[in-house]
């Protein structure tokens, strides 16, 4: 094992990660595929079983929590049972929720997906994506204000369902600032905004091509370097699927980190493992290097797990024996 990683995991406990997003509830229905409709030419599935998870940005808090951190959550949810249910789970992980507003005008964000097996059949997505009201923003920067003092660093979580825009990042990167505390960015790859003064992006490949506008021939080394001009952030970290990652800083050489899975089963959540894990090694002293080295070895271990899914500080341990 790695013993300078095996060090920063553990000075994971007692390191807080505000995470502010669009926060969603996934729900999963287990059942089983004997028949196919006489309706439509399609399989009739018979439940047996129906499991919720955090989602989107509360997916992120779940697995800051799950590696020994402590996670504070900032986000919109509706006034309604999915938001309530999330609400709840989220408290039962141990995840500061003072920082949820609740909008009786918009739903909470819900995916369902319905599974035969451990194969995915469809997944209903329940959503609006309109911006907050100036107001109810203003209600989220307000409750991030007063906690504040106990924040380690901050991660934006941007899934385009209307928490995130141009103002709340520029608000946030001067509070990280004045905190001199690190901001990392999930991007959207469909929004054209400016990073300027993060600590780090995290885009996969896809988003990162997508966002840089130079086609899916570019050399990743112009891709990384053009989004670190594009963002204006200090690194970018690339995630490349069974590649690995690559992470991007000026005036350095890239970092390119080869792939650790033993098995691929599922890659829901697998970025929020990662911008997880990177938020809460920074957090704990690491450099961006064994950050970003220490999050490949996350990813690894949860693109092994079925549905939406976490890592523990053990797993995350004896994960560095693979290799």
């Amino acid at each position: 094992m790695n013993k300078n990683l095996g060090e920063i995991i553990s000075r994971f406990t007692g390191k807080t990660i505000l995470v502010v997003g669009d926060v969603m509830l996934d729900e999963y229905i287990w059942g089983e595929v004997e028949r196919i409709s006489p309706e439509a030419p399609v399989p009739v599935v018979r439940v047996k079983n129906e499991t919720w998870v955090p989602g989107g940005a509360a997916n992120v808090s779940h697995n800051v929590s799950s590696l020994g951190g402590r996670s504070v959550i900032a986000g919109v949810i509706g006034d309604d049972s999915p938001g309530r249910k999330l609400s709840a789970l989220l408290r039962k992980n141990g995840i500061d929720d003072r920082g949820l507003m609740v909008d009786p005008n918009r739903p909470t964000v819900t995916k369902s997906r319905i599974l035969a097996g451990h194969q995915q059949i469809v997944r209903i997505d329940r959503e609006v994506t309109h911006d907050l009201t100036d107001s109810l923003r203003a209600d989220i920067l307000t409750s991030i204000g007063k906690m504040i003092e106990e924040i380690d660093g901050i991660i934006l979580e941007d899934y385009a369902k209307g928490v995130i825009n141009q103002e709340l990042i520029r608000e946030l990167i001067e509070l990280a600032e004045s905190r001199n505390i690190f901001l990392v960015v999930d991007p959207n790859s469909y929004r054209q905004l400016s990073y300027r003064g993060a600590s780090l992006v995290t885009p996969n490949y896809k988003e990162a091509v997508e966002a840089a506008g130079l086609g899916r021939e570019v050399e990743l080394e112009e891709l990384g370097r053009s989004l670190l001009e594009k963002w204006g952030s200090k690194a970018v970290l690339i995630t490349l699927g069974e590649e690995g990652m690559c992470l991007f800083e000026e005036g350095k050489k890239s970092f390119h980190i080869p792939t650790i899975a033993r098995e691929v089963f599922d890659v829901s959540g697998a970025g929020d493992t990662v911008i997880g894990t990177v938020s809460l090694s920074l957090a704990a002293g690491a450099g961006l290097e064994e950050a970003a080295s220490l999050a490949n070895y996350a990813a690894g271990v949860v693109v092994g797990k079925l549905g939406t899914a976490t890592v523990t500080p053990e797993e995350l341990r004896s994960s560095l024996n693979w290799q």
